[in-house]
This record gives C-alpha cells, sequence and structure tokens, in this order.
C-alpha cells in the first residue's frame, strides 16, 4: 500500500504520531525529488523510473505544440511514457492486480481499479462534484458508502480535510473487498494550508495532525502489507509572486488578443510566454534566435534564480521536446504566476473562478477568497450557488487577483535546500532499508517490496 502523501517533510512528521510510529517500526530515509517538484512530474518518476526526459511530463502542464493550446491537469494516462510498476510486475507475475486512488493521470491506465476526481459538466455550463471510477459500478458503490466525492474540497476556497477523508475511506473500501497486490493512494491535505499560510505557520501543524488522524483506520487496515508513505516535494515558504508574463510581455514578445473586452494569450503568436508551475516556469520561444535575448531578459526578473537552457535542461532531466526553450526556477522566497494582463479590468472572466483547465498557469489564489473583501466573495458565492441549486448558470467569481498572489505564503517546484524541507519516505519493511532513495528508485523499490525481480 503505497500513499502519497503530499507535502510530508521531517519538520511536519514531528505532529504525525501515527506515521512516526510507522517510521520507527520500520524505517525512513530522505527522497531525492527530480525538477520540477510538482506532482504530475514527480508521481509520473515514481511509477516509471523515469525522469520527465524520459517519461515526458515536464510539469502539470505545458504547451501542447500541435494544438497550440496550453493545457494542465489532464487526465489520460497516454501522455506518461516509459514502463510503469505494474507493467514490469506484469512481466513476471501476469495476474499482478493494482488499485489506483487519486494518483494523477489514471483515466486509461491498464490498472484494475481507478478512482479519480472527474466532475459532471453539464451543457448549461454547471460543474457538479463527482468521479470517475474503472469498473463503473466502483462509483455507485464508492458513492453509496462515503457519499459523493467531495470535489469542492478537493480544491479552491473550501480544499480541507473532507476529500482526504474521502479518498482514504474509498482506499481502505477497495483493500477490504479486492485486496489488490498494490494499492496506490494520493492523500492531498497538507497541499492546502501549507500553501495558504506557510509550512511555519500553526495551520501546518493543525493539518498535519489532523491528516494524521485521518489516516489512521487506513494504516491499521494494513495488515500484513507492506506500507509505503512518501511525498512528491515539501513546501517552503514564500512572500513573492514573481509576474514572469509581464516581463515578457512590457518587451512586447508576448502578445495577446482581446474579446468582449477581456484579454487572452494568443500562444500562435507570441515571440515568449511562459507556462507558470509554482516555482518553475517553461518559457516557449517561437524563433531559436530569440532565446539567447529571452534567457538573459528572464535572468533579469527580480525573484528568477535561474535560467536553465539546453545544458541546465539536461543537466536536470528535462531535455524533452515538451519543456520550453527555457526553464525557469524561482528563488527560495519567491512562486511564478501565470498573470499577463496589465490591467485587471482586461483579465478574462475565469481568471476570479476556480478554473484549473482554462488558465494557462497554475494559480494558487484559487484557495482563497478574494483577500481584498472576503465578505463580499462570500456573498457572490452563496448568489452563485442559489442560482446552481435552481438549475440556472452561474459564476462563482470569487478569486482575487493581485492580491490573491500576494497571499499565498507558501510554494514547491524548485530543488530542496535542507533536507528537514525535503519529501521523504517511509517503510514498514525493515529488511530493505536505505539510508536515501531517489524518486528514480521508488518504482523499482516497489517491485522489491512485491517480491518481483528487477
Amino acid at each position: 500500500m503505497v500513499l502519497d502523501v503530499v507535502g510530508l517533510t521531517p519538520r511536519l512528521l514531528e505532529f504525525m504520531p501515527r506515521l512516526r510510529a510507522l517510521a520507527a517500526s520500520g524505517w525512513q530515509a530522505p527522497l531525492d525529488t527530480v525538477l520540477p517538484a510538482v506532482t504530475c512530474s514527480v508521481q509520473s518518476t515514481f511509477l516509471t523510473g523515469e525522469t520527465p526526459a524520459g517519461h515526458g511530463v515536464v510539469g502539470n502542464g505545458w504547451y501542447f505544440r500541435d494544438l497550440g493550446e496550453v493545457f494542465l491537469w489532464r487526465q489520460h494516462n497516454g501522455l506518461v511514457g516509459g514502463e510503469k510498476v505494474w507493467h514490469a510486475a506484469r512481466r513476471h507475475r501476469p495476474e499482478f492486480t493494482v488499485a489506483n486512488v487519486c494518483w494523477w493521470y489514471a483515466m486509461g491506465a491498464d490498472v484494475n481499479w481507478t478512482v479519480t476526481p472527474r466532475p459532471v459538466y453539464h451543457a448549461d455550463g454547471r460543474k457538479d462534484p463527482d468521479c470517475y471510477t474503472d469498473p463503473p459500478g466502483l462509483r455507485d458503490d464508492l458513492t453509496a458508502a462515503l457519499g459523493t466525492f467531495p470535489l469542492f474540497n478537493y480544491w479552491g476556497p473550501g480544499a480541507g480535510i473532507a476529500s482526504s477523508a474521502w479518498i482514504c475511506a474509498a482506499a481502505q473500501r477497495i483493500r477490504t473487498a479486492h485486496r489488490p497486490d498494490l494499492t496506490l493512494a494520493y492523500v492531498p491535505h497538507l497541499d492546502y494550508d501549507l500553501q495558504r499560510y506557510g509550512p511555519d505557520a500553526p495551520q501546518a501543524a493543525v493539518a498535519a495532525a489532523e491528516l494524521d488522524r485521518v489516516m489512521t483506520p487506513l494504516l491499521d487496515s494494513a495488515g500484513d502489507a507492506t506500507v509505503v508513505v512518501l511525498s512528491e516535494y515539501g513546501i517552503t515558504p514564500v512572500s513573492r509572486p514573481v509576474h514572469i508574463n509581464r516581463a515578457l510581455r512590457a518587451e512586447g514578445l508576448l502578445r495577446v488578443y482581446t474579446q468582449a473586452g477581456m484579454e487572452y494569450l494568443d500562444p500562435w503568436t507570441s515571440r515568449a510566454f511562459a507556462v507558470s508551475d509554482h516555482q518553475v516556469a517553461h518559457v516557449y520561444v517561437r524563433d531559436p534566435t530569440d532565446v539567447p535575448a529571452v534567457a538573459k531578459l528572464c535572468a533579469g526578473v527580480a525573484g528568477v534564480a535561474e535560467v536553465l537552457g539546453t545544458e541546465g535542461k539536461s543537466a536536470h532531466g528535462l531535455h524533452h521536446p515538451r519543456a520550453g526553450e527555457l526553464v525557469l526556477v524561482a528563488e527560495p522566497d519567491a512562486w511564478f504566476t501565470y498573470y499577463y494582463w496589465l490591467d485587471e479590468a482586461r483579465c478574462p472572466d475565469f481568471a476570479r473562478l476556480v478554473e484549473i483547465h482554462r488558465k494557462p498557469g497554475y494559480d494558487p489564489a484559487e484557495l482563497f477568497l478574494d483577500p481584498t473583501n472576503p465578505r463580499a466573495a462570500r456573498a457572490r458565492a452563496a448568489v452563485a450557488l442559489l442560482r446552481k441549486k435552481i438549475g440556472m448558470r452561474y459564476l462563482m467569481s470569487v478569486v482575487g487577483l493581485d492580491a490573491g498572489a500576494s497571499a499565498v505564503r507558501g510554494s514547491h517546484g524548485r530543488l530542496p535546500d535542507d533536507p528537514r524541507d525535503g519529501p521523504m519516505i517511509i517503510c514498514s519493511d525493515r529488511a530493505h532499508a536505505r539510508p536515501a532513495v531517489a524518486a528514480t528508485e521508488v518504482r523499482d523499490l516497489l517491485l522489491t517490496l512485491s517480491g518481483i525481480p528487477t
């Protein structure tokens, strides 16, 4: 049973007595992650043993050059290259069974049981919470037992413990009923308050203790199964949003087009633009002759620590065609916004929504009600919910823009400076203790723990 406890670090383990007990009876070690240290890239490395250069997942999203569009948070497993852990296992044990409970890129994966968040997208624009499962009947079983998947507690201003509790209960139910050889469960709770308030805030310790209690029944139900708990990254304090796309626009490199008074990023005609992803940004440069000038410009932007070109990407295992011509790494206290407008009155309407699929970059401001006037944001949310209940179209316009970005206190993506703030691994099987584990070694470690040669 493999639990991906996002954001778990040695510092936070102090507030998690059940996990500490697991580590004491087994072993724990630092986990050397990959760049970018973000969910989709690191999970893909865990499951394939490849760096992003091998599996192709260069971030939580990227510029799809063949489509001319930026997409984040796609869900199809076909986007992940490399041999997955279950493929390697089935070469030796064809009957090897796997349950994937909310790890990313779950849809279309040839595992035995799949659960992943998937809203109902109604034709009139409404969105209702739900999940996708395979086999399809698993959805009805989980929903009847646990209630509808709590999508609005999984991300957004309402993100909280309810989603992790549902996922842990679903994993326990599947394990009890089907006994998979390998169970993967993604537990996201630490992502929320650590980004909202920072990893050193009292809320971070409370979140860690709360999650430890929620995971306890699942851990107690493991029986004789080997348990692995790992994390993709550690979240560290930040205080500076870096508006890299605004810097590119100011130099005439990024272009927009306007509809209904709203500005939209124009990737087709821009000479350079960035897909921002926490503390890493892929900069796509249309004309190769512009790369040196764009690199110099980016290096001069306050908050940019590194500009990786061809050699830098190769050194970090990021030399894949999906990556930007340049990859930026933020300074420790900074992170990259996707914002490209210069006047908030001209931003697209989706900028003020929790809208992870339309924004051309990651937006942690979605974790807050608009800090400029939270009361008004709550009132707008209440009106929107009323419209939803009576079947009308609505916009949940609650996200702050620059004010929301300035409120963010935690981020990740760059490689950790201090192992106490970095990801870690805990394993119940002392026989396979190691002083450290690289993300690229996790796949083969899982095979070894399953008694399968690597």
